[in-house]
């Protein structure tokens, strides 16, 4: 019995084999009558050679710290005015809405907020640092948020003062104006 089944295996296993030689002779016949065209490679010429000659100039791959454009202004007589020679502090490079309260702490009776940039940095500043990119100073520091006293520039000459507050809650790129 054995025998018999192993003999009736082996047999529909060969007469189930397929006959591909149809299909070897239409591949053969559509390789030989097909024609590859290939584009040839463009060519491509080198460059011409630049010389860099600004050798003595600030390198415009680096980044400096400490780059600030100086504002010339020219003062008008009994307004407000900000002071254009005191040198900036590095939350001044920033605008408020790329900042947030991350929290605040005291220290040896200095209350102390700390500020997250959109970039990452945490900051430390106090009552009176400077903040923001018009003329900002921090008048007040709360647990939940910091009061902003900002200038800002009037189209006369003249500058106005503006209460803003970065409170806890805002996410980075978002504060509460006052």
């Amino acid at each position: 019995m054995r025998y018999f089944l192993l003999l009736l295996t082996l047999t529909l296993l060969v007469a189930c084999s397929p006959n591909l030689d149809d299909l070897h002779a239409y591949t053969q016949s559509v390789n030989q009558n097909m024609t590859v065209q290939i584009e040839p490679y463009p060519e491509f010429h080198a460059p011409p050679v630049f010389t860099y000659s600004a050798q003595t100039l600030r390198n415009p791959f680096t980044h400096e710290n400490n780059s600030t454009v100086r504002v010339v202004q020219t003062r008008q007589k009994n307004c407000l005015q900000p002071d254009f020679q005191r040198p900036k502090e590095p939350l001044e490079a920033y605008g408020l809405d790329a900042l947030s309260m991350a929290g605040s702490f005291t220290s040896q009776g200095v209350k102390w907020a700390l500020i997250n940039s959109n970039d990452g940095i945490l900051y430390k500043a106090s009552i009176g640092s400077h903040i923001g990119l018009f003329y900002g100073r921090i008048t007040h520091i709360s647990s939940n948020s910091i009061s902003i006293e900002q200038l800002l520039p009037d189209g006369a000459g003249c500058w106005q003062k503006k209460e803003t507050t970065l409170s806890r809650a805002s996410a980075s790129g978002e504060h509460n104006n006052g």
